[in-house]
């Protein structure tokens, strides 16, 4: 009996989504047969078959997000009938029971245990892969499952003496300012989880006796029904206790549908959430007038069709975000809350939000201030096309340092984006609109004028930089020629 193993489908990906089986069980199949669908980081691949046989057993249905080498079929190499499976090994078994409660309660992502251990503690080198692990929504209360019957206290540490805990845990004791050594880890080596963080402080305050004692087996039942007297929030860290339960008003039942938080959605739920969590969100609004870009890019364009390449303004964008980033280098940092250091970056790596149907996509033009203008038309053309047919690699949605956003494509006057986190920045950019205004002669004259608006984390960046770097790239938009002369 052949295991297949969920693959690592790209640098950095450490689970996946099963969005659809391809083959049912007891099904002859061949060699690179394609066996399922698999969603990682907003892209789906089609996971191929490793040997030819027979289909023995599923361990992992669809909508289940298993961890990266976790064991997700059985294949019976003979071709004769399906044998029962035995028992996997706990690295590679499918998610346990309380996993799968505590994902259909949440909707959060897992990651399993056994493909942790023998890591280093806080090992995540962005913030979205240190809050994808099951412990990220538990953050929203003591609502959420506890161990039945959690180990006795033990303080594991690393070779540097720091207890184990994830870095959202860290980050909930201190606000709770509450010292991890008493806290009783259950995550993989005894490693802390903010469910654990949680627990401990109920069991302070007399709240979570009831959570304690309830046993996993018994969750669906729970999770099902209303909660009798929601606990209280803990004293300290004002945060949530139990997840927000949406409740049908009576007598329209019939008029709602439900649908699975999956695929792309689930993705994005889950970036949305770590932005909000990570992130100390803050904004500044400018406008720009556009008017000699416009009769620029006017000039140019006979150039660039001739040259292969579709003109927009985006490409203009960029080049001048870029240049403006390496004059103000804190918007082009990442907090490590595991390690507590800025990382400072010395690349520049631009996120372009596309929409398409399934939802949005941030693909990355990569070493933006190494290309032309022309070289990142090409590019925002040909990553804008394969977003929308969902035809991008992994790696091209990964390894960002700012973002732009297009809201004017659709209409908007200005927005608040949010931050693609683990950046420090995204810049919104919006509709180029006819209006009046008065020029350096005090002459009232039309222009093409655009508001900017930057979301920055304000951890990473102050405001007065965050302004001055809007007052750069409005610099070089309006004046053109000299954006085309930079030094990169």
């Amino acid at each position: 009996m052949k295991e297949v193993l969920l693959p690592e489908l790209a640098e950095s990906v450490v689970e996946g989504e099963i969005l659809k089986w391809l083959v049912q069980e007891g099904d002859t199949i061949a060699l690179e047969q394609p066996l399922c669908e698999v969603m990682t980081d907003k892209v789906t691949v089609e996971l191929p078959s490793p040997v030819a046989g027979v289909l023995s057993k599923r361990l992992a249905g669809e909508g289940d997000v298993v961890a990266v080498h976790a064991a997700i079929a059985l294949i019976d190499e003979t071709g004769g009938a399906a044998a029962a499976p035995a028992p996997a090994a706990p690295a590679a078994a499918p998610l346990s029971t309380q996993a799968q409660e505590e994902r259909e309660q949440v909707g959060g992502s897992i990651v399993e245990a056994g493909h942790l251990q023998n890591k280093a503690d806080d090992d995540s080198t962005s913030l979205f892969k240190a809050f994808s692990s099951d412990e990220k929504v538990q953050v929203q209360g003591l609502g959420a499952r506890q161990p039945a019957a959690p180990a006795a206290p033990t303080q594991p540490t690393r070779a540097d003496g720091r207890v184990l805990a994830v870095p959202a845990a860290r980050q909930l004791a201190r606000e709770l300012n509450l010292d991890l050594a008493q806290v009783r880890g259950s995550g993989p080596n005894g490693r802390i989880r903010v469910s654990d963080v949680l627990a401990h402080q109920g069991i302070n305050q007399g709240q979570a006796a009831a959570t304690q004692t309830a046993a996993p087996a018994q969750a669906p039942a729970q999770t099902a029904q209303p909660a009798a007297a929601p606990a209280k929030a803990p004293a300290a860290g004002g945060m949530p206790v139990a997840p927000v339960q949406y409740r049908t008003p009576k007598g329209y039942e019939h008029l709602e549908d439900r649908v699975p938080l999956r695929g792309m959605r689930r993705a994005i739920s889950n970036q949305m959430q770590a932005s909000h969590l990570y992130t100390v969100r803050t904004l500044t609004v400018d406008e720009v007038n556009l008017s000699r870009l416009v009769e620029f890019r006017a000039r140019v364009k006979e150039d660039a069709a001739a040259a292969g390449v579709k003109l927009s303004y985006l490409p203009f964008i960029f080049k001048a975000v870029a240049v403006a980033l390496r004059k103000f280098p804190s918007l082009n940092t990442s907090f490590d809350e595991a390690t507590q250091e800025i990382v400072q970056k010395r690349y520049y790596n631009i996120g372009m939000a596309v929409a398409t149907d399934a939802g949005l996509t941030v693909p990355v033009l990569k070493d933006v201030n190494h290309k032309s203008v022309f070289d990142l038309a090409r590019e925002v053309s040909d990553l804008a096309v394969r977003a929308q047919g969902g035809k991008l690699q992994a790696d091209e949605l990964a390894g960002s340092t700012f973002s732009v956003t297009n809201i004017g494509s659709i209409g908007a006057l200005f927005s608040f984006p949010i931050i693609n986190v683990p950046d420090a920045a995204i810049l919104g950019i919006h509709s180029i609109q006819k209006r009046p205004i008065v020029d350096e002669y005090d002459n009232i004259v039309v222009a093409h004028m655009m508001y900017l608006s930057l979301s920055f984390d304000h951890r990473l960046v102050d405001g007065a930089e965050a302004a001055r770097f809007c007052k750069e790239v409005i610099r070089l938009l309006e004046n053109p020629d000299r954006l085309m002369l930079e030094a990169m």
